[in-house]
C-alpha cells in the first residue's frame, strides 16, 4: 500500500509550514496541531509525519510534550524528525510515543550512531535525505554539505537502513509538483530500501505519479492546508488504484 502521509510542522508549538525550507518564510496554520493530527487521521491518515523545526534549528528536542499529546491522542503511528541528533534525543522521542525516529544531520556526521540507533531501534529508524541540487541539507535546511545525495542514499542502504524520506528542497512549499523522475531514480538506486517521498505535491495526479515510481509513500504539507488537495479523496483515490488487479500483480513482484 501507498502511504500518504500528512506533515505537522511544529515550530513554538503551532503548526506552520515553510517555504523551501527557509525559516524566514513562515506561514503559521494552526494554533493547535494536536487538533490538526486528529482531523488528519480521521481523514484516513495511516500515519502521521511531525517536524521539530525549533529542534532542527537547536540540534536537540524541542517540542517533544506537542509531540507525546498528539501520539497520545492518536491510534496511528507518529514519525518524527528533527532534533534527533544523540540517543538520549532518541530515547526521549520513543518515550514520547514516537513509532519511527528520523535522523538527518546525525546520519550524515554521526555514522556510529547511525549504526548503534539501528541495532537498537530495528525497524524504527529512518533517515531522512534533504536535497538541494544534488547534495545534502543538514541541520534544518540551513547548510549545505558537499556529500552527493545519490550517494548517500547508496551508503546508507549499505550500512542497512530500510526507510529513507527524500525531499526536494527546492519543491518543498511550492506546490508546483513533485519531482517524479528524481524519486524514480533514487527508488532504483536503493531497491532493498522504502522510499517516502516529499516536495511539491499539489494534486491528486501528483500522488497517483509518484505513486508509480515503487516509492511507498508520499509526505503531504502545504496542498493539505491550503485545501488544494482532499486527503480523505486522495486516501480512497489510492486504495481505489492500489485494489485494481494490474496494481496487486505489480506490488507482488520482487524487488532486486
Amino acid at each position: 500500500m501507498f502511504d500518504v502521509i500528512p506533515a505537522i510542522d511544529l515550530q513554538e508549538g503551532r503548526c506552520v509550514r515553510l517555504t523551501q525550507g527557509d525559516f524566514a518564510e513562515v506561514t503559521v496554520f494552526a494554533e493547535d496541531p494536536v487538533a490538526i493530527a486528529r482531523g488528519w487521521a480521521e481523514a484516513g491518515a495511516t500515519r502521521i509525519h511531525v517536524v521539530d523545526l525549533d529542534g532542527a534549528r537547536a540540534g536537540h528536542p524541542m517540542q517533544l510534550e506537542v509531540v507525546r499529546e498528539i501520539a497520545r491522542t492518536l491510534s496511528i503511528p507518529v514519525q518524527l524528525g528533527g532534533g534527533l541528533r544523540s540517543l538520549a534525543a532518541l530515547e526521549a522521542a520513543f518515550a514520547a510515543g514516537v513509532d519511527r525516529a528520523i535522523l538527518g544531520t546525525a546520519a550524515l556526521e554521526d555514522t556510529e550512531l547511525l549504526d548503534v540507533a539501528l541495532e537498537r531501534y530495528p525497524g524504527q529508524i529512518a533517515v531522512g535525505i534533504d536535497a538541494r541540487d544534488g547534495r545534502v541539507a543538514v541541520r534544518g535546511w540551513l547548510d549545505l554539505s558537499d556529500r552527493n545525495a545519490l550517494g548517500f542514499a547508496r551508503a546508507l542502504e549499505r550500512r542497512g537502513v530500510q526507510t529513507i524520506i527524500w525531499t526536494n528542497i527546492a519543491r518543498d512549499g511550492m506546490l508546483g509538483g513533485p519531482d517524479v523522475a528524481g524519486v524514480a531514480q533514487i527508488v532504483a538506486a536503493v531497491p532493498r530500501v522504502d522510499v517516502i517521498a516529499s516536495g511539491g505535491v499539489s494534486k491528486l495526479s501528483d500522488v497517483l505519479e509518484l505513486s508509480d515510481t515503487g516509492a511507498r509513500g508520499t509526505i503531504v504539507g502545504k496542498a493539505l492546508y491550503t485545501g488544494a488537495l482532499d486527503l480523505t479523496e486522495v486516501v480512497a483515490a489510492v486504495q481505489g488504484k492500489s485494489a485494481r488487479p494490474e496494481a496487486a500483480s505489480a506490488r507482488e513482484l520482487p524487488r532486486c
